[in-house]
């Protein structure tokens, strides 16, 4: 971060297991660094963070000071859409789709209505209309091959989302849970999709670097070399050549 002067640190979940005190507690501490970017460090919490019942409480106690709303009068759920407003050119649009998930069989989130719903009114206000809108949550709303996941382990309501960012003009949606890094382009919306993949599993590390000028954007892959994280600068692409992703039709059977 600080050999490439990065201005912003986004990270969107999963720093734990099971979300107890002494994990949450234990992470932020490792991420402290990240809070010295220039911008700071936007941040939304992911499934692993809050399994348990209480477990956005306890989050919200180690890492709400981090929760700032640029935008809280816009809030609909709690701090929900979380908005950051970095220079006259970038904003971090946060919703929380992660929630409790006891049955160890379920790890699927959904975006409440109420997030969904205030996303119209964030993406038209005076301060964020025209910038270049980072919408970032835990869960992928599509695949690298551009499928949905599985109702046990996905987005509930993904197509929702991609639908609210459809009206976006300039922007991409970054997510985590899914451990692969990848990104794309879908027909259900005209922002791209960028997942992370993880940071610390083995073979699949992986995290992106955005370059946001007011002319355009370009997106960079940086990966773990075993000691330390190299940028791939022959990746670097602008966000809108990414490809558009249409998966093949599903074969139909007549029983």
């Amino acid at each position: 971060m600080e050999a490439i002067d990065v201005d912003v640190a986004l990270c969107s979940g999963d720093y734990t297991a099971l979300g107890t005190a002494p994990e949450l507690a234990h992470a932020r501490a490792i991420v402290r660094p990240f809070e010295a970017a220039p911008g700071g460090f936007v941040t939304v919490p992911g499934n692993h963070d809050v399994y348990l019942p209480d477990a956005l409480e306890v989050f919200e106690a180690h890492f709400g000071d981090l929760l700032v709303n640029d935008l809280p009068e816009l809030a609909a759920d709690g701090v929900w859409p979380l908005v950051r407003l970095f220079g006259e050119h970038v904003a971090v649009v946060c919703v929380n789709s992660s929630r409790p998930n006891p049955p160890v069989f379920r790890s699927s989130g959904r975006v409440p209505d109420a997030q969904l719903a205030a996303l119209e009114r964030v993406f038209t206000h005076p301060k964020v209309a025209g910038r270049f809108v980072f919408v970032m949550t835990h869960y992928a709303p599509r695949l690298a091959s551009g499928r949905p996941d599985t109702p046990q382990h996905g987005l509930e309501n993904a197509d929702a989302l991609l639908a609210a960012t459809a009206r976006l003009e300039r922007g991409a949606i970054v997510h985590g849970h899914v451990h692969k890094c990848f990104a794309l382009r879908v027909p259900e919306t005209g922002v791209p999709l960028c997942g992370a993949g993880s940071t610390t599993m083995e073979g699949r590390e992986g995290l992106w670097i955005y370059d946001v000028e007011p002319d355009g954007a370009w997106i960079t892959r940086g990966r773990w070399e075993g000691e330390s994280w190299r940028l791939d600068e022959g990746s670097r692409i602008p966000l809108a050549d990414l490809p558009v992703v249409v998966p093949p039709a599903r074969p139909s059977t007549a029983g």
